[in-house]
């Protein structure tokens, strides 16, 4: 009877060793490839150079993570507004392409922790009156992105008020119109607009028109409200692999780095 018990004892034991076993193995699996989705026409954060290669500081940060995790890293270009599809589609494993973290992206995806912060804004001819409110940008054109935070709040804000809302396939086609006097205003990420356009030879005669906008549910604001990686819904083993390897880059000073590189004003994150 004493031996019965000690054996089904020591077989419980065993397997819960065997299953201890495989979860380690499965938590320590490593990344050999991550291939990032991004849309290449947003300078700062990502562009192409003249000699067609990708270049911006997410495409040197998430080659850093990928350095870090000592994977691979391929990237697919892909329009801003069909990231999010063709990430669920399986096209690639991760988006890095400044994409805000909000509640209905939240609702499609997963993020890792929030990489940067940067504000949204309205920008206008220097002296413009306008201001980013729907009373003020009524009877206007206001040229966005497709698919991004600002063209989601201009739609539900201003454009069921008045305002001419104009959604581009790239931030770059905005710009032209904008320049050429098709559209009153763009509204942007300010960081992107100020190093993009603001201080580009295109951009002279042009600046912030208003304060930036605060808004919780689809600008997002406050701890935890940023700029992050988006990933499929469920793939937590790829969120704590990046969220570990940027950990590491903050650690060592690389984060701090590519930060200094791009931009004059702090985006960073705690």
């Amino acid at each position: 009877m004493r031996q019965n018990a000690l054996s089904a004892m020591l077989a419980v034991a065993l397997c819960a060793a065997v299953s201890m076993s495989v979860a380690v193995q499965v938590q320590a699996k490593e990344i050999s490839t991550i291939r990032f989705g991004v849309e290449a026409a947003y300078p700062p954060f990502e562009s192409k150079a003249a000699d067609g290669q990708l270049q911006g500081f997410d495409i040197d940060l998430g080659n850093a993570l990928c350095a870090q995790l000592k994977a691979k890293c391929v990237w697919v270009e892909n329009a801003f507004d069909g990231l999010i599809p063709a990430l669920q589609a399986r096209k690639f494993d991760a988006i890095d392409s400044a994409m805000n973290i909000n509640a209905k992206r939240s609702e499609q995806i997963d993020f890792t922790q929030p990489l940067y912060r940067t504000p949204a804004q309205l920008v206008a001819r220097s002296g413009s009156t306008l201001q980013p409110t729907a009373a003020s940008l009524a009877s206007h054109k206001v040229g966005v992105l497709q698919g991004s935070i600002q063209e989601q709040y201009a739609k539900q804000t201003w454009a069921t008020k008045g305002v001419d809302v104009v959604s581009y396939q790239t931030q770059d086609l905005v710009y032209a119109d904008l320049a050429a006097g098709r559209l009153d205003a763009t509204f942007v990420d300010a960081t992107a607009a100020s190093l993009g356009f603001l201080n580009q030879p295109v951009g002279k005669g042009f600046a912030f028109a208003g304060p930036a906008v605060k808004d919780a549910t689809v600008i997002g604001t406050g701890v935890g409200i940023g700029v992050g990686i988006g990933v499929r819904k469920g793939d937590k083993e790829l969120v704590d692999a990046l969220n570990s390897a940027f950990l590491e880059l903050k650690r060592n000073g690389t984060y701090q780095k590519l930060l200094k590189k791009y931009f004059t004003v702090d985006l960073a994150v705690d």
